[in-house]
């Protein structure tokens, strides 16, 4: 479908969105951690990268990504319209994440990250699994 705006309203129109973050991917989490006993985490600790969850304990970080703003490699897509915008658009959050992820190992911390499809009903077993794997000792 065509955009009804010329490109400089759009951009204009767009440019006054702000990001809401992952709520709904990490109220899922929420709920799975809760539903399992899993204990011992905080949300939003201001911690290089902003990370989803923290274990300080652990020294774990918890990351929620979600499938199209990371470039998950089973469900990620490609906007049809101003391809050369989001390719490098998607391609710059996959390095930063990548850099993030580098950051935080170097300075001690473990890195989980879970997409946003393991969060479903089918995958939620072997998303419980993965935390529990990372909180051993």
């Amino acid at each position: 479908m065509a955009d009804i705006y010329p490109k400089a309203k759009r951009s204009q129109i767009m440019s006054r969105v702000r990001a809401q973050g992952n709520l709904k991917t990490e109220l899922a989490l929420v709920k799975l951690l809760r539903q399992h006993h899993i204990t011992g985490w905080r949300r939003h600790l201001k911690l290089f990268g902003n990370p989803d969850f923290v274990f300080r304990e652990h020294r774990l970080t918890i990351f929620v990504d979600g499938c199209f703003w990371h470039g998950c490699p089973k469900h990620s897509s490609q906007p049809t319209t101003n391809r050369a915008f989001w390719k490098k658009k998607l391609q710059m959050n996959k390095d930063r994440d990548r850099f993030v992820t580098r950051t935080l190992r170097q300075g001690g911390w473990r890195v989980l990250r879970i997409w946003q499809h393991e969060l479903s009903k089918r995958a939620e077993a072997r998303c419980v699994e993965r935390v529990r794997k990372y909180l051993r000792p």
